[in-house]
């Protein structure tokens, strides 16, 4: 059950004093937090008549479950990183007047024998109160924050299925979804969270510098034989013969494909969140990355040092996903938790909510040649 709590400040220090302008009605505040595998996450926006707008975010790479998949243990440099992480998530906090906070772990502080312990440790010293979420939850976050992207009419015709995955540091979550277009509206009929994400896949697999092509097969094989008994109980191959079926990302993974057809020098956002990625782009698009070697993909503008041991173990995940439901289009959104958690709380206050609404329409249909956009990115 959501866990939404005023905030008071770290250490219990009273908010800020709220201008008189800022007292409820479209300026209100709410801020979510989102503790992950590989990343520390926060959102602060501020409630308007359509939903809401971003008015301060921060994200740093924590890697709080690195070695976690050989000790089952939080190690205490990722711990030490963690915290600094979500120091300055508090002392954004502190700055702002906001209303209520939802923060939340993920698979890290799950499958962690010391993540509660952590979690009381964070509290302790920021005055963040981190509730761990069940992976169910996490999907249905994650589906919420794509709702509109479900129904949008610019990607064709309604259906009546949509299939989510969001590949992240320590699992993937894959919800199988419902979805009425003439009511705006999407259930949860099953989902899976997978106990397989780019950290958990790297450390299991080996150096990922040292990554050939034997031990990229091997990682997707390996990820693909996880999910039949999913298609199993779904049959969502059936769905996707009828043409009844979408297929939407959230995770880094597919927005880097996306970057890299849209041949960005650098992420941007607006260019990438919404569109339309044909399947078989993003595949080239995972050769080419494939091509350009370890050191190559640490040059990548979109990508970075930080980034780049992440980017094929991510490419292995989706090539699994992809082969075992093998749908034409993938939809992509740069949205994740932090927008879910956020829609909720607008929700419970009793105000329609609409999600962010994608700046740029399919761009990636276009008329865009991928293979132009390839040559010009380099290998």
């Amino acid at each position: 059950m959501d866990r939404i709590t005023p905030w008071p400040g770290p250490m219990g220090r009273p908010p800020p004093d709220i201008p008189a302008t800022s007292r409820g009605g479209d300026d209100r505040l709410f801020a979510a937090l989102d503790l992950g595998t590989n990343n520390c996450r926060l959102m602060i926006a501020a409630q308007t008549a359509g939903g809401f707008r971003v008015v301060d975010s921060y994200s740093r790479m924590v890697r709080l479950g690195e070695g976690l998949q050989r000790t089952g243990q939080l190690s205490p440099d990722a711990m030490a990183r963690t915290l600094d992480a979500l120091q300055a998530c508090a002392d954004r906090l502190e700055r702002k007047p906001v209303h209520a906070l939802r923060a939340v772990a993920t698979e890290a502080c799950r499958r962690a024998s010391n993540g509660e312990t952590f979690l009381h440790r964070v509290r302790e010293q920021t005055g963040v109160e981190i509730d761990i979420i069940s992976g169910r939850e996490e999907a249905s976050l994650a589906v919420e924050s794509c709702a509109n992207l479900l129904h949008d009419p610019r990607f064709g015709q309604p259906r009546s299925r949509a299939l989510l995955f969001d590949i992240g540091g320590g699992s993937t979550e894959i919800a199988w979804v419902r979805t009425d277009s003439g009511r705006k509206t999407e259930s949860l009929i099953g989902y899976l969270s997978l106990p397989v994400g780019v950290i958990t896949l790297s450390e299991q697999f080996g150096p990922v510098h040292a990554l050939d092509d034997q031990v990229y097969r091997r990682m997707v094989a390996h990820t693909r034989e996880l999910l039949r008994d999913f298609e199993s109980v779904h049959r969502i191959g059936s769905e996707i013969r009828r043409e009844q079926a979408r297929l939407i990302g959230t995770s880094g993974t597919v927005t880097t494909l996306a970057s890299l057809i849209l041949n960005l020098p650098r992420y941007a956002r607006a260019a990438v969140d919404g569109s339309l990625l044909p399947a078989s782009s993003a595949r080239l698009a995972v050769r080419t990355l494939q091509k350009m070697g370890f050191a190559g993909i640490e040059r990548h503008g979109c990508i970075g040092p930080d980034r780049a041991p992440f980017v094929l173990p991510g490419c292995a995940i989706f090539e699994a996903i992809h082969d075992m439901w093998p749908i034409e289009d993938i939809i992509v959104a740069d949205r994740g938790l932090r927008d879910g958690m956020i829609l909720r709380m607008i929700r419970k206050e009793g105000m329609p909510a609409a999600p962010r609404r994608s700046v740029r329409p399919a761009l990636l249909r276009r008329g865009i040649s991928f293979q132009h956009s390839m040559q010009a990115t380099g290998s």
